[in-house]
């Protein structure tokens, strides 16, 4: 059985704007693994956002193709590609879009009960990724206003992870956050990839991308190089290291 989830084959994005074509994405191929935590990384207007919502199935490609587990996404119509979103990928971005008259817990459970209809087996599962990831049962009913930048991240990872999804995409989630909190919201995300939740997320921070176990690094629309680190280890300078030097010489 293939361990690949994601494919691209001669990906190509392009935006017109003001009478003139801008290639973001050129004839890109690549595969994303299951289980892994992929990080896409690269200069700013490299396509990395780009290159994330057309895996995702957010925006549809100019030429070529995205396949999930060997079905063409990038083919498929708006209401069948809302479904496949529903069911395969969870969300996490750097604003957590979470819905303001909603308390922390509420936020969760309308995400699921989007696709599941029993709700004693969406409350058990909002409840227990709300505590997993170290949030008191004692602020379940605050509404985001309320709620620290790295709490409110970490409900926008449970209600990500709510419909079990094959996939979380997240894209610079910790951009927001001072580095106390991005720490924490770091530490969940290493958590769910080490029990086999496969992660792809863009950023430019080196803290976030050590979390990896392959990065991507893309350039004028292409993949310029990749690096390969294996799980996560906490101290691993050896790690660190490799990274260090991947990232230097593709002049980062």
């Amino acid at each position: 059985m293939s361990n690949t989830i994601l494919t691209t084959n001669k990906l190509c994005k392009t935006f017109s704007t003001g009478g003139l074509q801008q290639h973001v994405l050129k004839n890109l191929d690549m595969e994303i693994y299951k289980e892994d935590f992929t990080v896409i990384m690269g200069p700013s207007g490299a396509g990395k956002s780009t290159l994330l919502y057309a895996l995702a199935g957010m925006d549809k490609p100019t030429l070529g193709s995205v396949s999930f587990g060997g079905e063409e996404i990038s083919k498929l119509s708006n209401d069948r590609l809302a479904l496949f979103r529903r069911k395969n990928c969870g969300f996490i971005f750097q604003q957590m879009y979470l819905l303001d008259n909603m308390s922390m817990l509420d936020n969760v459970l309308a995400s699921g009960f989007l696709l599941n209809k029993n709700r004693k087996e969406v409350v058990d599962k909002a409840k227990k990724l709300l505590k997993d990831f170290n949030l008191e049962e004692t602020n379940w009913g605050k509404f985001p206003a309320q709620l620290a930048g790295g709490e409110a991240q970490r409900v926008a990872i449970a209600r990500a992870l709510i419909n079990s999804p094959k996939i979380v995409f997240a894209d610079e989630p910790t951009g927001a956050l001072n580095s106390l909190n991005g720490d924490a919201v770091l530490d969940v995300l290493t958590k769910i990839n080490g029990e086999g939740q496969s992660i792809v997320m863009v950023t430019h921070d080196l803290k976030s991308a050590r979390r990896g176990s392959r990065i991507i690094y893309l350039q004028d629309g292409g993949i310029r190089g990749e690096c390969n680190l294996g799980k996560y280890e906490s101290g691993n300078q050896a790690r660190h290291n490799k990274l260090n030097a991947f990232l230097a010489e593709m002049g980062w």
